[in-house]
């Protein structure tokens, strides 16, 4: 008899791996071919797992039941008195508990499985009425992030927290039922963390969108084009500030590592501190640009000389700007910043011995601003001798480095130190010098009245002429290419408009007055 119930004890393991094994089957069938298409690899893998466990849970259960029953067969016991004297040594009152507990785990959990399909149907529905709420289609894509995180993390934080009521049914010792509270604490945080970024996100591309659309020339939003790169640094500042505090809320549970946390203050700060350094930077050149450049009755020198100086006034605001950001950061974290700049005085005395072209073109920059060499807008010809030489249009002048537009649209950047001889074409005035070749069959005394003429009617047409043209002579005496030179006062900059002018309405004269006198006409 005893032999009879070991054998259907050991069936009756076998029996129950078999079924729960089937269930596990099942189970993950229909969800790879449900809900978790896009995981259905990782399924399959974590089946194939708790087959393996199972299956070893089951040869340890057969083995461990011979192996007791064996030693109560060998001891002359009867097995079904054993279990039964077994089971009546249990109270009673541990069995109504044990029952209850799992009767409240599974209407625990039948409840979360039937509700939770409603709460996310909710949430779509409402995603759906936050994207179609206002005219704005910029924040959609946000909206539907928001809304996918906030379902993912709802059903995921629901069913841990079911877990951890159903360890409280099952008076589970006080160690897991902490280390749970502690693994959904840190989930809900850096969940919800997530959230609020994604919501932020949502809200900043509102913000930005309505900006977009309502600003104008003749209100505040105006200056918010200026203002629109820094969004993303705004969007990793919260970012970076919330996970902070995420990590604090998380660290400060663990006994361990909870001296971290001291600093987190200190960290956020510092963040805080870049990113308004950013907005510091950008307000200070809406001013110098709304302030210096829009004011009004300037004369074009004026002008002129303010868009020289406020490139470099733009420099030195940005390194002092950081410079101090440096030292805020520097005391925020503890450290006197006192004998770190004395220091860097020091070191920077010896490099300086060293920097020497650092140091001439910053010389060099402030003799060409104090002594007015060039201005922003002016046409030059810079470089020494025995380099290339570059032209154009001064286009800004720092500190170390001047930005020249060549006529061909190429920017050239020359140091200051290595500027050599200046020719300046915007000072008072400049000359436009055209060389005319004489055509044939036209006489000398024929090319001039003709060059007189055009250079009359050029100057009274043209207001960037200042004196008609004048006639230098011959510049080529070879009988076959004789070459006049002229020379056309004209405004500060505007030579090379004015040469190409003079030249093609030249090519007209002379092609007219051929069309209108024979060739033969003018050799006699």
């Amino acid at each position: 008899m005893n032999i009879v119930i070991t054998l259907a004890g050991i069936a009756g393991i076998v029996t129950s791996f078999v079924l729960l094994n089937g269930f596990v089957q099942f189970s993950a069938k229909v969800l790879a071919a449900t809900w978790f298409q896009r995981h259905a690899s990782k399924i399959t893998n974590i089946r194939q797992n708790a087959t393996v466990v199972l299956l070893v849970a089951c040869v340890v259960l057969c083995l461990l039941a011979t192996g007791v029953n064996g030693l109560l067969i060998f001891q002359g016991k009867n097995v079904s008195v054993f279990y039964l004297n077994l089971l009546g040594s249990i109270p009673r009152q541990f069995w109504i508990q044990t029952a209850i507990a799992f009767l409240k785990c599974t209407s625990l959990l039948l409840l979360v499985k039937l509700s939770l399909p409603y709460l996310l149907k909710a949430l779509d529905q409402a995603c759906s009425l936050a994207q179609n709420s206002d005219q704005i289609t910029a924040n959609d894509e946000s909206v539907q992030v928001f809304f996918r995180t906030l379902k993912k993390v709802s059903s995921n934080g629901i069913w841990l927290l079911a877990l951890i009521f159903c360890a409280n049914f099952l008076q589970t010792p006080i160690i897991i039922i902490k280390y749970l509270k502690i693994s959904l604490k840190a989930y809900l945080a850096v969940s919800f963390g997530r959230l609020i970024i994604k919501l932020l996100s949502v809200l900043i591309d509102t913000l930005d969108a309505l900006s977009l659309r309502y600003s104008s020339s003749d209100n505040i939003l105006r200056h918010y084009e200026r203002f629109r790169h820094l969004v993303p640094a705004f969007k990793k500042a919260l970012e970076y500030i919330l996970y902070v505090a995420i990590a604090t809320l998380v660290i400060q549970d663990i006994d361990s590592i909870a001296w971290i946390t001291s600093y987190s203050d200190e960290i956020i700060g510092i963040i805080g501190l870049y990113f308004l350094c950013g907005v510091f930077i950008e307000i200070t050149n809406i001013v110098l640009e709304d302030l210096v450049l829009k004011t009004e009755h300037l004369t074009d020198l004026q002008r002129q000389r303010r868009l020289t100086v406020i490139p470099l006034v733009k420099s030195i605001l940005k390194y002092l700007t950081y410079f101090t950001g440096g030292i805020i950061t520097l005391n925020l974290v503890g450290i006197n910043p006192a004998p770190i700049l004395a220091g860097a005085g020091i070191v920077g005395l010896a490099v300086g011995f060293g920097a020497q072209n650092l140091i001439n073109d910053i010389v060099c920059g402030f003799f060409i601003l104090f002594e007015n060499y060039y201005l922003v807008g002016d046409y030059i010809e810079a470089g020494k001798e025995e380099e290339r030489v570059v032209e154009g249009e001064v286009e800004a002048i720092e500190l170390r480095t001047t930005h020249i537009r060549h006529p061909e649209g190429q920017l050239q950047i020359i140091r200051n130190g290595e500027i050599g001889s200046i020719v300046n074409y915007s000072k008072q005035f400049a000359y436009a010098k055209v060389d005319v070749p004489v055509p044939d069959g036209f006489t000398l005394e024929q090319t001039y009245d003709l060059i007189n003429q055009v250079g009359q009617q050029l100057h009274t047409e043209c207001v960037d002429v200042l004196d008609a043209t004048q006639i230098e002579g011959l510049e080529n005496f070879e009988a076959a290419n004789l070459i006049v030179r002229t020379m056309t006062q004209v405004k500060p900059g505007k030579h090379l408009y004015v040469q190409r002018l003079l030249r093609s309405q030249l090519k007209r004269a002379f092609d007219q007055k051929m069309k209108q006198t024979p060739i033969a006409s003018l050799d006699a």
